[in-house]
C-alpha cells in the first residue's frame, strides 16, 4: 500500500540543505552502473573503478544521510512470520535509529507502525515482543489505539476544542512477507517486496520453506561502518587469505557474485559432498545477507548503529523441532571471528585518515561496484526537497 510520510507541513524547503555535500573532493551526485543497469544481471567482472572516498564510512554527517535515503528508503527485515502467530502478538524493532513495531490484527493481518506514541513521544512497546490485550496503549501516558492505528482514546485528557482524534493515529510502515519473512518499509514508494527478492526467489525455485523456522540467534558487535563490513561479505577476494576453514569447503578459484536488480548472488563450488554450507550466499539491497547451509539457513542482518558501529544479528532457520548442528555452529563462529578482525583493522586504517580512495578489482569486485553505485545514487537522491518532505524523519543525538 501506498503510504503517505506524516511529516509536518510547516517544514518548507528553506530548511533544507541547499547543496548535496561533497566528500574527499567528490561529488555525489554523477551518475552510477547501478542506476543505468538496475534490473539486469551483472558478473562480478564489472568492477575496476575507484572506490568510495574513505571519508563515507567515517563521517557521522554520512549516516545522517543514510538513515533517511537507504534505510527509511528500502525494504527491511524484521523479523520471522512465527514470532506474530496470533491477533495481538507483536515484535519491536529499532532499525537504524527508528523504532518500529509490527503486530497481527484481529483479521489475521500484519500492521506496522512507528514506536512512537502522538501525544508526546511515549513507547508504543516496552522489550522486544509481546502481545496486546485489545488495544495499543502508550506506556507514558495510556494513550489508546486500535490495531489499525487509529487513536480510540487519550486517556484523561480533558476539553479541548481543536482536538480531532481522527488526526493523531500512529504513523503506519508497510509490512510485506517473503517465505515467511517479515519486512517493514517506512517510505511508501520501494514498490513490492516481490519485486526486490525475484532474483533469490528464481534461484531457489523448488527449496522448500514452509517447514522451517527459528532454531537460535546471535548477535555479535563490530567496531565498523556498516558499509566495511558489507563490502567485505560482497566479495570471495579475501576467502584464501582470511578464511582458511571456508576455503578448504569450497573451490575459491570458481568463486563468482552475479548482481541483478537489488539482489547479489554468490556461487561458491564445494570441494566436496559432505561441506557445511550449501554453497549459496545471497544478498538484499542494502543490508541482508542469505546463507543456505545443508539443512537450513542463516540469515545475517546487518544493523548500523550509527556511523561508528554495526551490529550482526544471525538468524538460523531449520526445520521444526531440529537444532542447528555443532559443525554448522563451528564454521559460522570461525568465520565470523575471522570477519570481525579484518573489518574492524580496515575500519581502524579508513580512520586514520591516511587512505582515501582506491581501485576495485574488475575479476572480483563487481559487486562491490555496484554496491557503491547504490550507495553514491541514494544519497544522491537526498535532495532538498526530500528533506522538506520527510520532516518525519527527524534526527535523534548520537549517545554514542
Amino acid at each position: 500500500m501506498k503510504l503517505d510520510p506524516p511529516c509536518d507541513p510547516s517544514v518548507t524547503a528553506r530548511h533544507a540543505p541547499r547543496h548535496l555535500p561533497r566528500f574527499a573532493g567528490q561529488e555525489l551526485g554523477q551518475s552510477s552502473p547501478a542506476k543505468r543497469g538496475r534490473g539486469t544481471a551483472r558478473e562480478a567482472g564489472g568492477g575496476g573503478g575507484a572506490t568510495l572516498p574513505a571519508s563515507l564510512y567515517c563521517d557521522p554527517a554520512v549516516w545522517t544521510l543514510e538513515r533517511t535515503s537507504i534505510f527509511a528508503r528500502s525494504w527491511q527485515f524484521f523479523g520471522h512470520e512465527s514470532a506474530l502467530a496470533d491477533p495481538g502478538c507483536w515484535v519491536a524493532r529499532t532499525i537504524a535509529g527508528y523504532r518500529l513495531f509490527v503486530l497481527r490484527d484481529d483479521e489475521g493481518s500484519l500492521r506496522g507502525f512507528h514506536d512512537v506514541c502522538r501525544h508526546r513521544a511515549g513507547p508504543l512497546t516496552l522489550g522486544e515482543s509481546g502481545r496486546c490485550e485489545g488495544d495499543i496503549v502508550c506506556r507514558y501516558h495510556g494513550w489508546r489505539y486500535a490495531y489499525d492505528g487509529r487513536l480510540k482514546a487519550a486517556r484523561d485528557f480533558g476539553p479541548a476544542a481543536d482536538f480531532d482524534v481522527r488526526e493523531f493515529g500512529l504513523f503506519p510502515v508497510g509490512v510485506e512477507t517473503w517465505r515467511g519473512l517479515v519486512f517493514v518499509a517506512m517510505a511508501g514508494d520501494q514498490g513490492p517486496l516481490a519485486a526486490w527478492t525475484a532474483p533469490l526467489e528464481a534461484r531457489l525455485a523448488g527449496a522448500e520453506w514452509s517447514d522451517l523456522g527459528v532454531a537460535l540467534t546471535r548477535s555479535h558487535t563490530l567496531a565498523c561502518n556498516w558499509k566495511t563490513y558489507v563490502e567485505n561479505y560482497l566479495e570471495g577476494y579475501h576467502v584464501p587469505l582470511v578464511h582458511p576453514g571456508l576455503d578448504a569447503e569450497i573451490d575459491s578459484s570458481r568463486y563468482a557474485v552475479r548482481v541483478e536488480g537489488r539482489v547479489a548472488l554468490h556461487d561458491a563450488p564445494l570441494r566436496n559432498a559432505g561441506a557445511v554450507y550449501g554453497g549459496l550466499w545471497g544478498w538484499l539491497w542494502p543490508n541482508l545477507g542469505v546463507n543456505v547451509y545443508g539443512r537450513g539457513l542463516m540469515l545475517e542482518c546487518i544493523s548500523p548503529q550509527g556511523a561508528a558501529m554495526t551490529r550482526l544479528d544471525y538468524i538460523y532457520l531449520m526445520p521444526r523441532d531440529e537444532t542447528v548442528d555443532a559443525a554448522t555452529l563451528a564454521m559460522s563462529d570461525q568465520v565470523t571471528a575471522e570477519d570481525i578482525e579484518i573489518v574492524e583493522r580496515v575500519q581502524e586504517n579508513l580512520d586514520a585518515g591516511i587512505y582515501q580512495a582506491g581501485r576495485l578489482s574488475p575479476r572480483h569486485e563487481g559487486a562491490l561496484a555496484a554496491f557503491q553505485a547504490m550507495v553514491r545514487d541514494a544519497l544522491s537522491r537526498q535532495s532538498s526537497a526530500d528533506v522538506a518532505r520527510e520532516g518525519k524523519f527527524a534526527q535523534p543525538p548520537d549517545r554514542r
